[in-house]
Parts: structure tokens; C-alpha cells; sequence
């Protein structure tokens, strides 16, 4: 049973598990955003944010869709939490000041140890463009398909071709 806990700025609320689109979400209590977005220093953009669903921990971004904050929920969030759409669901919320890190791929890491051209181009990217292409590596469910995106990105930061179409390279046809 989910006790009836007040908003508060402390991050402590309950809140019922919404759907925008096939999104699930919960809203944000006005005390508990105004805190988070005052320590996060800015009302714009994605906020990184950490607490509990249920007792569960874990680390999201609050994001502003059509003119509303929103706490979405993912499947493995809602299942290590034991909650469904339409659930009451009580949470604790506050800025999560730690910068998220998205670990550099072993495979890739390899590659460009050995290749100093693509090295030196992997470090001139943007630190997004960067995070875009670990988080596709990072994704690969077979060695083989990894195997093969680490060629194309290879080929990509030493100036060559890569195979197929890859948006994650930014390649224009």
C-alpha cells in the first residue's frame, strides 16, 4: 500500500502513473520541481534527476513536453519497481548533480588505440557527438554487430565512407 505523502521539498511525493503517447509517466508536484529546478540552476532543457519509485533507485531526466514537466518511466524502471500504468507510485526526487558518463566501448577502445588517426579525430568530436556514438556502440546486442559499427566508425573519423546508411555518424548521402 502507498501511503498519501504530501508534496514537499524534500522530493517526497505519490503520484499516479499517466501515458502521453506510448510514454508512461508521472507529473511532478509544483514544491517538488520548484526545488529540483532551483538546485539544477535552470527551468530549460533536459534536468538530471535521481530518487526512488517505490523504494527502487534510480537516475532519469526530467523533461518539459508540450508545456508540462514530466518524470518518465521505463519498462525496466516500472518492472524493478513492480508498477504498471495507472499505478499510484510513491517517489522521492531531487537533482542529480552528478553529470551522467556513458562508458567508453572496449571494442572501440581498442580500435583506436591502435589507429592514432581516428584517435585524434574521436577526441576533436563534440562531447555529444561523442556520447551519440558510445551509446550506439554501447547498444550492439552481437560481437558481430558491433564488430561491424566499430568499422563504419572508424571509417567515419579517418574520412572514408563507412558502409550502409548511419545516422549516428551524421553521414549525408
Amino acid at each position: 500500500m502507498v501511503r498519501n505523502t504530501a508534496p514537499g521539498s524534500d522530493g517526497a511525493f505519490a503520484g499516479r502513473i499517466l501515458k502521453v503517447g506510448i510514454n508512461p509517466y508521472l507529473r511532478v508536484p509544483a514544491k517538488v520541481l520548484a526545488s529540483v529546478l532551483e538546485k539544477a540552476g535552470r527551468d530549460r532543457g533536459p534536468i538530471p534527476v535521481k530518487g526512488t519509485l517505490n523504494g527502487t533507485r534510480f537516475r532519469q531526466t526530467l523533461v518539459k513536453h508540450q508545456g508540462i514537466w514530466r518524470l518518465y518511466l521505463n519498462t525496466p524502471m516500472r518492472q524493478r519497481a513492480g508498477l504498471e500504468l495507472g499505478d499510484v507510485a510513491a517517489v522521492t526526487l531531487v537533482y542529480d548533480a552528478r553529470p551522467p558518463k556513458t562508458p567508453m566501448n572496449a571494442a572501440l577502445a581498442a580500435a583506436i588505440t591502435e589507429n592514432a588517426a581516428a584517435r585524434d579525430a574521436f577526441e576533436a568530436l563534440t562531447p555529444s557527438h561523442k556520447k551519440e556514438i558510445l551509446r550506439y556502440l554501447n547498444s550492439m546486442k552481437t560481437e558481430a554487430s558491433l564488430a561491424r559499427n566499430v568499422e563504419n566508425v572508424l571509417r567515419h573519423l579517418t574520412g572514408k565512407r563507412p558502409h550502409g546508411i548511419h545516422a549516428v555518424l551524421r553521414v549525408k548521402g
